[in-house]
């Protein structure tokens, strides 16, 4: 790659073909990019300033962008911007919003007024309350009481959307007669981050305990946009970070244990650990120890208590 000088500025072709674009996700929703600054080009530039000219050939794009990412060397990333246009439920965006690390504007339902649009739900994907986690969600219900749910769902939108227009109609301000609108509205809003966060954000919201619908959003936005923005980054980011495995000083002591035929002495550590704590029913839900027992499994390693 040839040098770039501080006033080049970095084009990304295959990001400049979906410019624009929107990207569609749950029923009403989308994203797309409004703009963007740097690709891959600007971490390496990054990276090579730091390093001073004499080491400019020190490694090839990819293989120093993977460096970077594999010892934790953010700063490059930040070189890297997007700004996105999305259209999102008021509820899912309550999530994302919680992510500090980016500039917003969002739309205003005090000076406009709301989004005629809420999110729907189909009779096969309402969620039942996982048992486990109070989070989350585990499995769906039947066709049928789903089809109530959601006729439920619609009669309560249109009622709202009434009593919205209706407040609008007689002269109430938007400011107030917004308050009884349900959390599936929609709202958009321009959302401005840097790479590094966004692979932070997406992390997060993209990892299979996230909320389905905020994931569906970051799914499109590594998928679809980050993959074509920054190419070797998004490569590096799914093998270092969304594909890969840590392990604490604790779980590498009994793996190691186990590996080395040592049953009885990771049984031991474990269990100096409150990992193996008995009730009536059995092991307590210890989820350390259940997160462990996951990567045994993806090792083809069986649990040795």
């Amino acid at each position: 790659m040839e040098e770039l000088e501080s006033f080049d500025r970095i084009n990304v072709p295959a990001l400049d073909e979906v410019l624009g674009k929107k990207f569609n996700v749950l029923d009403d929703g989308f994203v797309r990019v409004v703009d963007y600054m740097g690709g891959d080009e600007s971490i390496v530039q990054a990276a090579r300033v730091s390093y001073g000219k004499g080491t400019k050939k020190v490694s090839e794009d990819r293989g120093l962008i993977r460096y970077l990412l594999r010892n934790h060397h953010t700063t490059p990333f930040e070189m890297c911007e997007i700004k996105f246009h999305v259209r999102v439920p008021m509820d899912a965006w309550r999530q994302w919003i919680r992510h500090r690390t980016a500039n917003v504007n969002e739309y205003s339902t005090r000076y406009s007024i709301a989004i005629d649009a809420s999110q729907k739900t189909n009779p096969d994907e309402w969620r039942l309350q996982a048992k486990d986690n109070k989070q989350g969600s585990a499995g769906f219900f039947d066709a049928e009481t789903g089809s109530k749910f959601s006729k439920r769902e619609e009669d309560l939108q249109n009622f709202a959307r009434e009593i919205y227009r209706e407040r609008l109609e007689s002269g109430v301000a938007r400011e107030q007669a917004r308050k009884d609108l349900p959390l599936s509205t929609y709202t958009e809003a321009y959302w401005k981050i840097d790479l590094h966060n966004l692979l932070h954000f997406l992390y997060l919201r993209m990892d299979a305990h996230a909320q389905y619908e905020i994931r569906s959003y970051a799914n499109v936005i590594g998928n679809e946009i980050v993959n074509r923005w920054c190419p070797f980054a998004w490569e590096a980011f799914k093998d270092y970070i969304i594909n890969a495995k840590s392990y604490s000083a604790l779980e590498m002591e009994v793996l190691m244990k186990i590996i080395n035929g040592n049953a009885a002495e990771a049984v031991k550590t474990a269990g100096s650990f409150g990992w193996l704590n008995h009730t009536e029913k059995g092991l307590s839900k210890n989820r350390e120890r259940i997160e462990f027992e996951a990567k045994l499994a993806q090792l083809g390693l069986s649990k040795p208590w």
